[in-house]
């Protein structure tokens, strides 16, 4: 295992970015400590390390502290050179993968987590549409960037795991059809092969389902009611 340092991780069961981290950690080999943080009562630590957002994923190193997790993400694939680079060593395939990681989070992710909380209908309506043009474009475009039946897990895959596993639990939380095997058959049967991967079930497996569809059911209930 690797150790270069105090490592700490904070984080939060059901965030899909603090997963990203912590599977980078393991995949990695990166020995760390992993802080449950309560977003309802935010420790005084998370709000010392990350004062920008009051968010995790916080990765702290050496005392230092790296917040967001594409950049944590960098931060780990850098720091540790081990035999499981994060990111491929052809630039222009390091530069795709980037790309995409930004396109989910910035578009898909964003859109999507706007259409479960919106409380009128047309506003959700317009943002599923939105959102299923996102999902459409990865379906066209990135299936077989992802993972092609391989056991490989890197950057890119790691960032689309909301894509894999999280946005199927948060549209049944909210009641919204957005990723589903008749419209987008390429990409569930990544997102199959996603949950399935032994890397990923070694090393550290997906939150309970059930659990997560109750938290966030609750969380947009909540959102909701102070729109």
């Amino acid at each position: 295992m690797a150790n270069d340092g105090e490592v700490k991780l904070f984080g939060t069961w059901a965030s899909p970015f603090a997963f990203r981290v912590e599977l980078a950690l393991k995949l990695k080999g990166v020995q760390y400590e992993y802080i449950q943080e309560d977003l309802t009562d935010k420790s005084s630590d998370l709000l010392k390390y990350n004062p920008v957002h009051k968010k995790v994923p916080v990765l702290v190193h050496r005392g230092r502290p790296i917040a967001e997790s594409q950049v944590i993400l960098e931060y780990i694939d850098e720091t540790w050179k081990t035999d499981y680079p994060l990111l491929p060593q052809d630039p222009y395939e390091r530069a795709m993968a980037r790309f995409w990681a930004r396109f989910i989070d910035e578009k898909f992710l964003s859109t999507s987590w706007q259409a479960a909380c919106s409380s009128s209908e047309a506003e959700r309506e317009k943002l599923i549409e939105e959102a299923l043009g996102y999902l459409k474009v990865l379906e066209e475009q990135q299936h077989k960037r992802l993972l092609g039946g391989n056991d490989t897990i890197g950057f890119l895959e790691i960032c689309s795991s909301f894509v894999a596993y999280w946005i199927i639990v948060i549209q049944e939380a909210a009641g919204v059809d957005l990723l589903t095997e008749s419209k987008f058959p390429n990409l569930w049967k990544w997102a199959v092969e996603f949950q399935g991967c032994p890397a990923i079930k070694q090393k550290l497996p997906l939150p309970e389902k059930d659990r997560l569809v109750a938290f966030f059911s609750a969380m947009i209930e909540k959102i909701k009611r102070y729109k």
